[in-house]
């Protein structure tokens, strides 16, 4: 308790004292903190799928919107990583009124991801590591950017769901991931994450390339054979994960992306 107030003392002074135990709600901001060397800080995780080996055996704190309020205080945490969307709006309020210093990270480029990588760094105590990845991610992307770059970007559709029909909008990061590899997005103009979008649309705006994450889905449009991406043959199958994950190893499964989208580069 000594602990939290004085996190909260130096937070009300603008400053921020290195976290010793730290709880992430989500499995991308987990994987950040394990790419910081810094696994050792964590004493709980929010579960979503598989975790990174160094965490296997770390307390659970719930799973994706089920978060154990109870479970998360026992851990005594002095720092809570928080994904906006892993937790249920009722409950982010409950966190709020319990004053743990928190860390919300959800970036929507991948400026903003290298940028939050350098942040939490620095609220570990790992600040050095932290500005060391993020710059090393930065190289990289400019490094992709140069070599994917296009006078024309390629209309690419990316599919996240057939039924319903959703796919990425402009303020989401796999959008930015597009734009790295020489590609747009042609729903970058829908403000929504994610939103759900119609066959006559992807047919009126005629994308050039179709990328999904299931044979099946890619399958399904050949039965539009006007659109650019059947006539060209260019149905995209994305086998990566890592894209839908924001942390430091997105980077390399950008890179995989831009080589399916562009692979004579």
């Amino acid at each position: 308790m000594q602990r939290w107030l004085a996190v909260l003392l130096l937070a009300l002074c603008g400053q921020a004292l290195a976290a010793e135990r730290v709880v992430s709600l989500a499995p991308s901001l987990s994987e950040i903190v394990v790419e910081l060397g810094a696994a050792d800080l964590l004493v709980g995780v929010l579960d979503a799928g598989e975790r990174p080996v160094p965490l296997k055996d770390l307390p659970s704190v719930g799973r994706y919107g089920q978060l154990d309020i109870e479970r998360l205080l026992s851990l005594r945490p002095d720092l809570l990583l928080l994904w906006p969307g892993s937790v249920g709006p009722a409950q982010k309020e409950q966190l709020a009124r319990l004053g743990i210093p928190t860390l919300v990270a959800e970036p929507h480029d991948l400026a903003q991801l290298t940028a939050q990588i350098a942040e939490i760094g620095q609220r570990l105590g790992r600040a050095q590591a932290g500005q060391a990845l993020a710059t090393q991610l930065d190289q990289q992307l400019a490094q992709l950017r140069q070599r994917y770059r296009r006078e024309l970007p390629l209309p690419v559709f990316y599919q996240v769901w057939d039924r319903p029909l959703y796919t990425v909008g402009g303020g989401q990061i796999i959008s930015d991931a597009l734009a790295v590899c020489g590609a747009r997005n042609v729903f970058a103009d829908q403000p929504l994450p994610a939103p759900q979008v119609s066959i006559e649309a992807v047919l009126q705006r005629n994308p050039q390339a179709i990328l999904a994450t299931a044979q099946g889905q890619l399958d399904a449009w050949k039965a539009w054979p006007q659109i650019a991406a059947v006539k060209q043959g260019r149905l995209l199958l994305v086998t990566d994960k890592g894209l839908e994950r924001p942390s430091g190893q997105m980077v390399g499964a950008v890179a995989k992306l831009c080589g399916l989208i562009a692979p004579e580069r």
